[in-house]
């Protein structure tokens, strides 16, 4: 965490600190699988009990993120899209759509093809596919598939898309992607955007379904006014292709963008539909530390309910402690994991299996075999490194939820 943010402020946001018992047995996967049907965890087992480092979500607090989440969408009169990249879950995305997300969004053709397994049936993927071998997955999604839509962003990937969708003998949903000024992914705002969207319009096998936008560049700007500013300053370009895209008679039904650092400003461009907000439903360091509306040290809209449970392997030396949650748990992101509940110490997780617990003025000390929690530093990197998450309220572990798009970056 960055020395600009005064630790004791993340109090705020994080429960207590809890002491645990030494003498808890480390159930693992192979020991608690028996023990669950259908997700759901038949055993009476605490948290605490659990094998390290094991990634848990805190359903209490993520329940509260998703129903912030709906009700201020839903007050400013758009909809929630969430990128399902940030938890690569099925069951998240069902408690998602439940709470009155209109679908998902997914970054890769693989982790839409977990998704739509799995029952999730209004997916937005939002990366071009380009490939021959994608485009041809993409098209199989497509046939079984009609809540399926893929997004494009040069007229040579709209060509390539329409051939591939009537070889298939499909009618493939298409948003045109927007460039918001980083240059990364979508075309240029304006006439190219626009001369996209009627060649999609006009192409076989394809349907022109809107556009989007995704300013990621926005998302962590460090406070709200400045984020607000920046973010209605890169969009309005977007804002007035899609007016153009309307006057031409174009579909706009869907104009998507925005995400969890925006969420309460994103309605402020005209014509957007639905927001791709993400983290919201974990939350993690780096969003703690952008500030918010109400808050200009600590991003407090959201709980953070996604966090690391290890052990202390090693106590004996002054001012210190080794974890076993390193790199290989935590990811090398910064800020660094913060100890949920306490004040006066930092952790890092630059070694590969060990984390180093540091303390300044700490609220306790930790001793071997005493476990903590840390708040991740960001939770979609993190969430990739495990099988499994942990579904716990207080501290009893409810249900084992598989982490399906694991790994699916392709």
């Amino acid at each position: 965490m960055g020395s600009s943010v005064p630790r004791r402020r993340f109090l705020q946001a994080a429960a207590a600190a809890v002491w645990v018992p030494t003498s808890v047995k480390g159930f693992t996967p192979d020991d608690l699988d028996p023990m669950t049907q259908d997700d759901v965890l038949q055993a009476d087992v605490s948290k605490w009990e659990l094998d390290t480092p094991a990634l848990l979500v805190d359903l209490d607090a993520m329940e509260s993120n998703l129903a912030r989440m709906q009700s201020v969408v839903s007050s400013n009169g758009i909809a929630s899209r969430p990128h399902a990249k940030t938890h690569k879950c099925p069951q998240v995305a069902r408690l998602q759509i439940q709470s009155g997300s209109v679908g998902i969004c997914t970054a890769k053709v693989s982790e839409a093809e977990v998704m739509l397994e799995h029952g999730i049936e209004n997916v937005l993927m939002t990366t071009s596919n380009v490939t021959p071998f994608k485009i041809e997955r993409a098209m199989g999604l497509r046939r079984w598939h009609s809540g399926f839509v893929q997004a494009t962003d040069t007229p040579e990937n709209a060509r390539d898309l329409s051939d591939a969708a009537v070889a298939a003998g499909v009618t493939a949903d298409v948003v045109v992607d927007v460039d918001p000024g980083g240059r990364r992914t979508g075309i240029t705002p304006g006439r190219p955007a626009l001369e996209l969207a009627q060649l999609v319009d006009t192409l076989p096998g394809l349907r022109l379904a809107g556009m989007l936008c995704y300013d990621g560049g926005s998302q962590h700007v460090a406070g709200f006014a400045a984020r607000r500013t920046q973010t209605l300053e890169r969009l309005a370009p977007a804002v007035e292709t899609c007016e153009s895209m309307r006057r031409a008679g174009l579909n706009t039904e869907i104009f998507s963008g925005g995400g969890t650092g925006t969420y309460n400003i994103d309605h402020e461009n005209a014509g957007l539909t639905d927001i791709q907000v993400g983290s919201y439903v974990f939350m993690d360091a780096q969003y703690l530390a952008i500030g918010g509306e109400s808050d200009d040290e600590v991003y407090s809209d959201f709980q953070p309910s996604l966090t690391i449970l290890t052990t202390v392997l090693n106590s004996q030396y002054e001012g210190r402690a080794t974890t076993d949650a390193g790199a290989k748990s935590c990811t090398i992101n910064r800020p660094w994991p913060i100890v949920k509940g306490e004040t006066g110490m930092s952790y890092t997780s630059g070694s590969d299996e060990f984390g180093s617990l540091r303390y300044e003025d700490p609220s306790r000390i930790y001793r071997t075999g005493d476990k903590l929690e840390l708040i991740v530093s960001h939770c979609d990197p993190v969430v990739n490194l495990y099988d499994r998450m942990y579904a716990v309220r207080g501290d009893r572990v409810e249900a084992i939820w598989r982490i399906a798009a694991r790994g699916m970056s392709a």
